[in-house]
């Protein structure tokens, strides 16, 4: 999706629609669930010869998924637009709430939130072992903001581009200092796991570091041959299959390498979803609260919430698997965000539609 999508007016938001892959997500998650499932139980030899390609042994990295998922980040690196950091202090309520919410409140409000429901409410159906794992991949799911498709929520919302786009490059910046002292922090104080430190700035560096500094560089090298209005309405839309492909073969993977764990414990999925859901509304509300308290324009206000309720799941993915193996419960509840996302920010979406008198008005940038 194109970053320089021009402002619409409040009136065309109605006529605005997600493509099909976008629209659908779900169900392709689901069929890629089903479909993972069928292949782990059709064809065990092939898929544990794929368990075992790790770029070392007992890394649980990877090596298939590890090169699918790099063909979904670099092409969401190189929409990042490291220049635009400089236009920050000219409107920076917007984005210091943002980046409130999702630095200090989402990650301490997803740790006590799963902590309470797979140590207490769920106590009964899950074994201290299964609690841990969950509590650690929502942990994960919650220390990792938004990138990609938050370009589509602003769309939807009439939000303004270019501040999206700003508060998107800081959180992915940020990102690269605070991911990893977050996720050690609080999955070691919600849960009995030991975090391997190493492991964890190893996947910082693989799956946020390396990819960033490709996607930067291609970026700076695409614009200074072709200009930047060929780089964003040629180039970059033609990654989208490349990106959709990956995720999709990466799920198939992912399902097919839990298939057992799911065949016994299909209802799972609908466990681990509810913290997740009563997380995404709770940090969506208080975003778009505390941007109506400081009267923030709804086209900053819009994305901004919505930034605090999605997630970077691609990267959340990555790290459960090189933390705990593709195999894991913490890397099923990371995959719970991604069969969820598409509803649950499509509702926001509409919520904020709905509300845009709330907030004053004002062209976006």
């Amino acid at each position: 999706m194109a970053i320089a999508m021009a402002s619409h007016s409040s009136a065309e938001s109605h006529e605005k629609r997600l493509n099909l892959f976008e629209r659908y997500l779900t169900l392709w998650v689901a069929l890629c669930m089903i479909g993972g499932v069928l292949l782990g139980q059709s064809a065990p030899g092939m898929v544990q010869w794929l368990r075992n390609w790790e770029f070392g042994e007992g890394s649980h990295v990877n090596s298939a998924i590890a090169l699918l998922i790099w063909l979904m980040i670099i092409p969401m690196m190189m929409k990042i637009d490291v220049a635009s950091i400089r236009n920050v202090g000219k409107r920076p309520t917007g984005l210091l709430i943002t980046l409130f919410v999702n630095w200090i409140v989402k990650p301490l409000s997803m740790a006590f939130i799963a902590w309470v429901f797979f140590r207490l409410v769920y106590s009964a159906w899950l074994t201290p072992s299964e609690a841990d794992h969950y509590i650690a991949g929502a942990i994960i799911l919650a220390a990792a903001p938004c990138t990609a498709m938050v370009f589509v929520w602003s769309y939807l919302t009439d939000g303004d581009p270019a501040y999206t786009l700003v508060q998107v490059s800081v959180n992915d910046l940020i990102m690269l200092a605070l991911f990893a002292p977050i996720v050690g922090l609080l999955v070691t104080g919600a849960s009995t796991l030991t975090i391997p430190l190493s492991v964890l700035f190893y996947s910082v560096l693989t799956f946020i570091v390396i990819p960033l500094v490709i996607g930067v560089v291609l970026r700076n090298w695409f614009i200074a041959q072709w200009g930047q209005a060929w780089f964003e309405n040629r180039l970059l839309p033609r990654f989208a299959p490349v990106t959709v492909f990956a995720l999709l073969a990466m799920l198939v993977l992912l399902f097919a390498f839990q298939a057992d764990n799911l065949t016994g414990k299909t209802w799972h999925v609908a466990l681990i979803a509810v913290p997740i859901l009563i997380q995404v509304y709770f940090n969506a509300s208080l975003a778009y609260g505390l941007m109506k308290w400081f009267k923030v324009p709804h086209s900053v206000a819009a994305p901004g919430a919505l930034i605090g309720a999605s997630n970077f799941f691609e990267l959340a993915v990555a790290t459960a698997i090189a933390l705990f193996g593709p195999e894991s419960g913490a890397a099923l509840a990371t995959v719970v965000g991604v069969l969820v996302e598409v509803p649950v920010m499509l509702s926001v979406c509409a919520f904020c539609n709905r509300t845009r008198t709330w907030f004053p008005t004002e062209q976006p940038a």
